[in-house]
């Protein structure tokens, strides 16, 4: 490998592991959710409700498919920046 294909490597690296500390920061959910359901209090009839609340939280299922399309585009730039060896005339 050379260099210009081991820092694409190491950058894929990186965005991958991004990306699953970013998913592990939201609370380790399996699906990405846009909406949450949320018991809210109500002070002058003194009863509770359920009522969804917008709030995104970032699921496996989205981190996977960051995942995937850095290792499809590393793969990609790795092939591509490949350096071609001289070959050797007898």
């Amino acid at each position: 490998m050379n260099k210009k294909q081991k820092k694409v490597l190491f950058a894929g690296i990186a965005v991958i592991i991004l990306s699953l500390i970013i998913w592990l920061g939201y609370g380790g959910e399996i699906f990405t959710k846009d909406q949450v359901l949320v018991e809210k209090y109500d002070e002058l009839f003194d009863t509770t409700y359920s009522e969804f609340e917008d709030k995104f939280i970032w699921g496996l299922d989205l981190s996977l498919l960051i995942s995937g399309i850095t290792v499809t585009v590393s793969l990609a730039l790795i092939f591509l920046l490949r350096t071609k060896k001289a070959s050797k005339k007898n």
